[in-house]
């Protein structure tokens, strides 16, 4: 499954771009084959967090235990398994009256 080799990565600072979090993340010995900044669709600055995705699931695994807890630009880094989002309104929901 995906989800399982992709993890959430919160309490970034602002200012950081995916350069500086990849480079963050080799020197803690992690490589994601992907990473996601997620950002404002209006003004294009960083949501303060992002995903890192994985070859494996114990790659992600270990990502998590390396990066929880780490302190980057000031910020104590919140790292774990990437949860699926869920739906912002109940679509079954959306016709009743």
């Amino acid at each position: 499954m995906e989800e399982e080799k992709k993890i959430y990565i919160g309490n970034l600072d602002y200012g950081l771009t995916k350069e500086e979090i990849r480079s963050f993340m080799e020197e803690k010995g992690v490589e994601a084959t992907d990473l996601k900044l997620i950002t404002d669709k209006m003004t294009g600055k960083s949501k303060g967090f992002g995903f890192a995705e994985f070859e494996k699931e114990e790659d992600a695994h270990e990502a998590i235990e390396s990066l929880d807890g780490q302190e980057l630009k000031g910020r104590k880094l919140r790292v774990n398994k990437a949860r699926r989002q869920r739906s912002r309104f109940n679509r079954s929901d959306r016709f009743k009256k």
